[in-house]
Formats: C-alpha cells, sequence, structure tokens
C-alpha cells in the first residue's frame, strides 16, 4: 500500500494511505449515480410540466430553471469539494479526500484549479489522461492534483505497525545502562534493520547491526546477535519510560 507523508501546520508529521485507482474509479461510479438520479427526476418533472402548458411564456420560465437545475451538475465536484472539505458523496462513500501537501488546507482556489483540469482530463478525455497520470505519478495525484498540489488520501492516518514493540515491565531490570547513548532515531533504525535480517535470514546484517550498536554504546556482550539486540530494544524502551517519570 502506497502512503505519503504530510506535515501539519503544527509541525506534526502523519502518515497516509494514498487513495487507489479503484477507490476513485469507484468514487466517480457513485458521483455519476448522483449525476443520473439528479438528471432524472428533474427531468421527468419539468417535462411532464412542459407537455401539459403549451404557453410560450411559461415554456421560457421552465426551460430557465430546467437549466438553472442541471448547472450544478457541470459544477458538483466543485462545490462539494469546497463544502464538504475536500469531498464529493462518492468520495466520502469510498472515505477518500483531497488534502493540500503542504499541510494547509486547500483553498477555494486549489479546488477550482483541480476542477478546470477535470474538465480536461475526465470529462473530454474520459478519465484516460487521468488513469495514466496516476499510475505514473505514484502519489495519488492527477494534472489537477500536480498543479493544485494536492493528493487524495484515505481519511484515516495509516499507522505503520513498529517492529517489535516491547510493553513497560514492572521490576524490569536494565542490562545494558549505556542505551541511554542512543538516539530515537538510532533504536528506529535498530529496530527496522533487525526486522529486515530476521525477515530474509541475513546473519550478515544481523552481525552488522549488532556489531555498529556495540560501537555505540560502547559494550561487549558474549549474548547470541538477535537475543543482544531484542535486549537493547527492551533496555531502550525501560530507560525511556523511566525518564519520563
Amino acid at each position: 500500500m502506497n502512503t505519503i507523508k504530510v506535515k501539519t501546520t503544527q509541525n506534526i508529521e502523519v502518515e497516509y494511505a494514498i487513495a487507489s485507482i479503484g477507490d476513485r474509479i469507484l468514487a466517480y461510479l457513485i458521483d455519476l449515480c448522483v449525476y443520473l438520479a439528479w438528471g432524472f427526476t428533474w427531468s421527468i418533472v419539468f417535462g411532464t410540466l412542459l407537455r401539459q402548458n403549451y404557453n410560450p411564456e411559461a415554456r421560457t420560465i421552465i426551460t430557465v430553471v430546467l437549466t438553472c437545475i442541471f448547472l450544478p451538475l457541470l459544477f458538483y465536484h466543485l462545490l462539494c469539494e469546497i463544502f464538504m472539505n475536500g469531498q464529493s458523496i462518492g468520495k466520502k462513500a469510498r472515505d477518500i479526500k483531497v488534502i493540500k501537501l503542504s499541510g494547509s488546507a486547500p483553498s477555494v482556489g486549489d479546488y477550482l484549479l483541480r476542477w478546470i483540469f477535470r474538465l480536461l482530463e475526465i470529462t473530454m478525455c474520459y478519465g484516460v489522461i487521468s488513469i495514466i497520470t496516476l499510475a505514473i505519478n505514484g502519489k495519488g495525484q492527477r494534472l489537477g492534483d500536480l498543479a493544485a498540489g494536492t493528493s487524495v488520501i484515505r481519511t484515516r492516518a495509516y499507522r505503520r505497525k513498529i517492529p517489535f514493540e516491547v510493553r513497560t515491565e514492572e521490576n524490569y531490570t536494565v542490562t545494558y545502562p549505556e542505551v541511554n547513548l542512543l538516539t530515537d532515531s538510532d533504536m528506529a533504525l535498530i529496530r527496522k534493520l533487525l526486522y529486515k535480517a530476521l525477515t530474509y535470514q541475513n546473519e550478515t546484517l544481523l552481525s552488522r547491526i549488532t556489531e555498529r550498536t556495540k560501537v555505540t554504546m560502547g559494550v561487549d556482550s558474549d549474548l547470541p546477535d538477535e537475543v543482544f539486540l531484542r535486549t537493547v530494544i527492551k533496555d531502550y524502551h525501560h530507560v525511556m519510560a523511566e525518564s519520563l517519570i
């Protein structure tokens, strides 16, 4: 699953799953059903009125009103995204929405830019250009998104599972106090590489991680590489937890 990281205005980095091409096509089809239902309903109403009333003046009024009824269909996506926080009815049904990659809320200008490009990409070219751009780009962006600096993501933040998650234990004795020499970045890298080494049974990588960790901490150990690294991870977790108390 492709993801994208967005730094919020509070300088917090949040990772989201990018809406797939399938999600966007399904959202478009749902919106198309909304179009058809809206158009079909008003066509019946005004078609009946036009057939029953042959007054030229009344026909003109009904024709103007009918035009006003169908006009929202042209601006459907623009109006929905502006007033529904980056979602159309189809997007809401598929739990996807438009966001600004800068972390700020998309402006009316951003939505307008996406809508203008939509006329070319989707309305005039039947979505072919949009699908090709999405497939090549890999960041959930069609041409309109590239121009507006936006993307379409799943509405729930993507939380990547942390390898070797550790739970705090009471009366735990830290084996290596030297773990305080490690940083959060060091620990994240150790977890990631240990997981990779065990997954692919890469003994060489496991040995390199262990040696590098020992050098950084300035310790020596006769424990097997995997046991040593797991102990370091657990020690670090408890040392950090105690520092917050």
